[in-house]
């Protein structure tokens, strides 16, 4: 089963830069996007065929915002983790299979000045309980932006970010926390080494210059690590400053 995420920062800008050769190219079981900046109703566009489309929005027009496409008809689609704190801002997305939960999720930014980091504090210990309580029931994959790269090897210039949000302590203590609870980041179980990255800023030439930050993740249950094929990410493709991952899971 192969799993793609990305950020596109904003549908209706992807679909016009290539979103949908990548998606007939690719041919994923399951396509997670974040940042559609956009609700079904004023998007136009034809999937490729077999797929269908699971959105989750958020209440300000224009802002943040999930879709998940999916090949297999999912069980249950849920919106939201259930507070309604978190749940206007259309963050979170969470499909039923078979034998997993799949959650794509595009977790709050802290802000340049942390202005929201305790508001990000919180929101990851109410979502890591979303995790926990879907995990009762069967293994659990989480993908997503998770604004926050986990360790120094994550980015290019640890040193000149140590207090910038998506590298405070506070955030990556709340990386940890997950995987103090079990969750596996599945990319760090096929590559250990650094360079590798998802987000690039847009000034200075930045990309080109591989000088960016991984913080697109799939994380998946431990008891889902046997069937962990491959994760990779996707560099080359363009079209947003985040670039796609991807994970591969064994059939079970």
């Amino acid at each position: 089963m192969k799993l793609i995420s990305w950020n596109v920062n904003g549908i209706r800008a992807a679909l016009k830069k290539g979103f949908l050769d990548f998606v007939e190219a690719e041919k994923a079981d399951i396509v997670c996007v974040q940042e559609t900046k956009a609700s079904p109703d004023v998007v136009e566009v034809e999937w490729p065929a077999g797929y269908g489309a699971h959105w989750n929005w958020a209440e300000k027009k224009g802002y943040s915002g999930v879709l998940t496409l999916t090949r297999t008809e999912p069980l249950s689609v849920t919106r939201g983790i259930g507070t309604a704190e978190h749940d206007r801002e259309g963050r979170v997305l969470t499909a039923e299979f078979a034998d997993f939960f799949l959650v794509n999720v595009y977790v709050p930014n802290s802000q340049r000045e942390l202005t929201r980091l305790d508001y990000r504090q919180q929101w990851d210990r109410d979502f890591l309980k979303h995790l926990k309580m879907l995990e009762r029931a069967k293994p659990v994959i989480f993908c997503g932006d998770l604004n926050v790269a986990h360790t120094e090897i994550d980015l290019a210039r640890p040193k000149d970010n140590v207090r910038n949000h998506g590298f405070t302590i506070e955030e990556r203590t709340g990386f940890d926390a997950l995987v103090a609870a079990g969750f596996v980041d599945t990319f760090r179980e096929f590559e250990k080494g650094g360079g590798h990255y998802t987000w690039w800023s847009q000034m200075n030439n930045a990309r080109s210059r591989n000088i960016g930050w991984r913080i697109d993740y799939f994380l998946a249950s431990s008891a889902l690590r046997p069937r962990l094929k491959s994760a990779r990410i996707y560099p080359h493709i363009t079209g947003s400053d985040h670039c796609p991952v991807g994970l591969e899971l064994k059939k079970k």
